[in-house]
């Protein structure tokens, strides 16, 4: 897994939603769901999307923003990270 995008995706939950909390709430388990645990709201997604095309340099298709992409932190971290374009963070 990429730790990097990984690591970005929680300090982005802790920044915005969870003060601190996210890696608690994800509990271990990077497959738990961000919707049926209260993790993230359907508001929430599409600013994490945002947030993930401007700092990965990633153009996400609106199609894709479904439950099979973005539903855990291992489904974000997979998809975002096989896109094209997909670099580290920018500076």
């Amino acid at each position: 897994m990429n730790q990097s995008l990984r690591q970005g995706v929680i300090d982005w939950l802790d920044d915005n939603f969870h003060f601190g909390d996210a890696e608690s709430l994800i509990g271990g388990d990077d497959e738990r769901s961000f919707l049926k645990n209260g993790i993230l709201t359907s508001l929430g997604f599409v600013r994490l999307m945002l947030y993930l095309e401007d700092t990965y340099g990633v153009s996400i298709d609106r199609k894709d923003v479904r439950p099979d992409n973005f539903d855990s932190l291992g489904k974000i971290v997979r998809y975002v990270s096989a896109l094209p374009g997909y670099r580290g963070p920018r500076d």
